[in-house]
């Protein structure tokens, strides 16, 4: 069944990556029309993320970013598709680096670990490979069908990356920094853990919720300097992207340092663009009942 499936959406999904730009955001504008419009995917769960973090804004201003999110979604989620054609040229001209100096600097003498959030287009930042000399491992959920998994690792590597599961990153990370290999490492740290799991919890965006710490478990006890990757929608399909070291020496750091900085970081980033963020997700769903506002 699951060779079936590939061999039944492959075609399709090739088809709509070789499309010209003007073709593929015309049908981005389609999709949009039917999840926004038609189907109404997840509109309540947006509505109210977003009336929770921002209580002080108008429900004009509140349905403005909404739509503005979905538009913006469906463009990403697009472009995941557009990455199967996407040349390394192509990429290099949407996403660009603006100071890849400050990763190259770093990782000359420690491995790297790199924190994002879902947001702008977190899909291309394992692109940033292209630019620096170490090799580099990006985390990621493993797809259950394996022929997609497999199809999916294929089309990283072209950019220099190694896909690598959570419960892979660990013994990954260690056997690198016991041989000196130094490396960088990609990961999205702004999921939201099971509530009875939750290591560590504090505010995000004024709500206090639990918080992943694995990010910083690993830099403290294996030292690793610690980047914070912000990115930037420029205009349609372009993107920019800017380091900002939270470390250099992960052992240094106090407990939840880095991970109250990489909150910071995001909060900042969702502020500035919220629209930009991936509200369909249920970030605060296990939010305690302490408010900043």
């Amino acid at each position: 069944m699951q060779l079936l499936v590939f061999i039944l959406v492959y075609p399709i999904l090739w088809f709509i990556s070789i499309l010209p730009y003007t073709l593929f955001y015309a049908l981005s504008d389609f999709v949009f029309f039917l999840v926004y419009t038609i189907v109404g995917y997840r509109k309540k769960v947006v509505y109210n993320n977003l009336k929770l973090v921002f209580p002080k804004k108008s429900e004009q201003d509140l349905l403005k970013i909404q739509r503005a999110f979905y538009g913006h979604m469906c463009d990403m989620f697009m472009e995941m598709i557009k990455t199967m054609n996407l040349s390394k040229d192509d990429v290099k001209k949407r996403y660009t680096v603006e100071n890849i100096e400050v990763l190259k600097e770093i990782e000359k003498t420690k491995s790297v670990l790199i924190v994002c959030s879902h947001y702008a287009n977190w899909e291309w930042n394992v692109s940033i490979n292209n630019y620096v000399d170490s090799k580099g491992y990006a985390v990621y959920q493993k797809i259950a069908n394996t022929y997609f998994d497999r199809w999916i690792k294929k089309v990283r590597a072209r950019w220099n990356t190694t896909l690598i599961t959570q419960e892979e990153t660990v013994k990954t990370v260690f056997r690198n920094v016991q041989n000196n290999v130094h490396s960088t490492y990609g990961m999205v740290s702004d999921q939201s853990p099971q509530k009875h799991r939750a290591p560590y919890w504090t505010e995000f965006m004024g709500i206090k919720v639990p918080v992943f710490t694995g990010a910083e478990l690993m830099a403290r006890k294996m030292d690793l300097a610690v980047v914070f990757l912000k990115v930037s929608k420029v205009k349609r399909g372009y993107y920019k992207a800017e380091f900002i070291p939270i470390t250099t020496a992960g052992k240094s750091t106090d407990k939840n340092e880095i991970t109250d900085q990489f909150l910071r970081l995001t909060e900042q980033q969702i502020n500035e663009k919220p629209e930009h963020y991936l509200w369909t997700h249920r970030r605060w769903k296990h939010r305690g009942l302490a408010h900043l506002h």
